[in-house]
């Protein structure tokens, strides 16, 4: 990444999407290529809820609250040129909420990478990882909620927008490709 990138202010790459939409996949593709740090909303809040018995979803929708504030406040402490990968459904909270915290943390510039996925697909993988996620995520009641959320989810649209058309094979050369040039390298 050059280095007038780096200096005109804290970029952050929204890697978005309904849950099982693909997103670590591609933040960790990312992550990987550019070698930028990757928050997520699972890695900060899954510690805590291995602390706690019998997590109802009310819980879990405030664990996951609390762990988006502390990925906005990592963000907002970091220097000025410094630039993250977050992995997260930004959905989940108003656009506003959002908004906010965007400016509380300083952030100047938004890139987002629109993970999209029919939802019978979604629901597909969501089912299939039922036994692998941590005690505490929604279960099985969860899928019919999905399925309607992931065929009205749209992007958040404050920045530049990449969209990822899961289901088909993504497109890792043209993906890495567009960032690149807009991360200004």
């Amino acid at each position: 990444m050059s280095q007038t990138s780096r200096t005109q202010g804290k970029t952050v790459v929204l890697v978005n999407g309904v849950p099982a939409s693909g997103k670590s996949t591609v933040a960790r593709l990312l992550s990987e290529h550019f070698a930028l740090p990757v928050l997520t909303i699972d890695g900060i809040k899954e510690p805590f809820m291995a602390q706690f018995d019998n997590i109802d979803r009310p819980f879990n929708r405030r664990l996951g609250c609390a762990a988006y504030e502390v990925i906005w406040s990592i963000v907002a402490d970091s220097p000025q040129q410094c630039v993250f990968i977050i992995d997260a459904w930004f959905g989940f909270q108003p656009k506003e909420a959002l908004e906010r915290y965007l400016e509380q943390a300083g952030i100047t510039r938004v890139v987002e990478i629109w993970n999209h996925i029919p939802g019978h697909l979604a629901v597909q993988r969501y089912a299939q990882r039922l036994d692998e996620r941590r005690e505490g995520h929604p279960g099985e009641e969860y899928l019919p909620e999905l399925l309607a959320l992931a065929n009205n989810a749209q992007p958040m649209s404050l920045g530049s927008v990449y969209t990822v058309e899961q289901g088909k094979p993504v497109d890792s050369i043209a993906l890495v490709a567009w960032l690149g040039k807009e991360l200004g390298e």
